[in-house]
C-alpha cells in the first residue's frame, strides 16, 4: 500500500500513514524489516521509525532485538470483537462442523471485506495433508471459489458473475494456489442479504470428479441451513 503526499483530501496524514504500515504486512509478509516496511508504503524510513514508537506503545506493533517487526497483540484483540459483533460464529461454527464431518475437507466462511475476502472462522480438515488457512486472513476477491462467488452475488447486475449465479456455487482449482481447490456457495439470509461465502477447501490432488461433487451436495445443504438460521436483522 502507497501512501499518496501530492493530493489534497480529508483526513489525518499521521493516521493514514500509520494504517499503510499495518496494512503492509499479510499472509505473505507476517514478518518484516524496516526495509521492506518502507517499500511496502513507500515511506521514509524516518517516517515509520517515528510512527512505529507510537504503534508499538499501544501494541499494534512489535518490534524484536533484530529490528524486524510483526504485528501487535491489539490487533487480535479489535479482531477478536469484530468477530463478535457479526454474531455470526453460533450458527457458522456448527455448520462448519457439519461440512467437515462429511467432507473430511477444510471448511470456511468468507464475508466481504473492501476489495478483499476476509476468513471470518474456518475449521481445517483432519487429513494431515490438508489446505491450512488460519481465521483473519485476507485474500483476493478475484482468484479462489469463495472470491469469486462474493463477486457474483454481491454484484447481481455485472455480467462477469452471471455463470456462478446461475449454477448457485463457484469452483475454482489451482487459482490461488496451484495445490488448492475449492467449492463455495453463498449465505444468503432470511432478508436477501448476502452475508457471506460457505467454502470446501482441498488438495488439486484429491479433487476428483467424485469429491467435488460430495462437496457440491455438502455445501448446498449446508447453506441451506444456515441461511435459514441466520436472524434477518442486524
Amino acid at each position: 500500500m502507497v501512501v499518496a503526499t501530492g493530493e489534497k483530501r480529508e483526513g489525518v496524514d499521521a493516521v493514514e500513514r500509520a494504517l499503510a504500515i499495518l496494512s503492509a504486512f499479510g499472509e505473505d509478509r507476517q514478518a518484516m524489516p524496516l526495509a521492506e516496511i518502507a517499500r511496502r508504503t513507500g515511506l521514509y524510513k524516518s517516517t515509520i521509525l517515528r510512527i512505529a514508537v507510537s504503534l508499538e506503545s499501544q501494541r499494534f506493533l512489535e518490534r524484536d532485538g533484530d529490528g524486524i517487526f510483526r504485528l501487535g497483540s491489539e490487533l487480535w484483540r479489535l479482531g477478536s470483537l469484530y468477530r463478535r459483533g457479526l454474531d455470526f460464529g453460533a450458527y457458522v461454527r456448527p455448520i462448519l462442523r457439519q461440512l467437515v464431518d462429511e467432507t473430511r475437507e477444510t471448511a470456511s466462511f468468507y464475508v466481504l471485506d473492501g476489495d478483499h475476502r476476509l476468513c471470518l472462522y474456518r475449521l481445517n480438515s483432519p487429513r494431515a495433508a490438508r489446505h491450512h488457512l488460519d481465521e483473519g486472513t485476507r485474500l483476493p476477491l478475484e482468484r479462489g471459489a469463495a472470491g469469486r462467488v462474493l463477486l457474483a452475488f454481491s454484484r447481481p447486475d455485472d455480467p462477469d458473475g452471471a455463470a456462478i449465479r446461475g449454477a448457485g456455487y463457484g469452483v475454482s482449482r489451482g487459482e490461488r494456489d496451484p495445490d488448492v481447490a475449492a467449492v463455495a456457495v453463498p449465505v444468503i439470509d432470511p432478508a436477501g442479504r448476502l452475508r457471506g461465502a460457505l467454502s470446501v477447501s482441498t488438495l488439486m490432488s484429491r479433487f476428483d470428479p467424485a469429491l467435488e461433487q460430495v462437496i457440491r451436495d455438502a455445501l448446498s445443504a449446508a447453506a441451506t441451513d444456515l441461511s435459514a438460521s441466520l436472524p434477518s436483522g442486524g
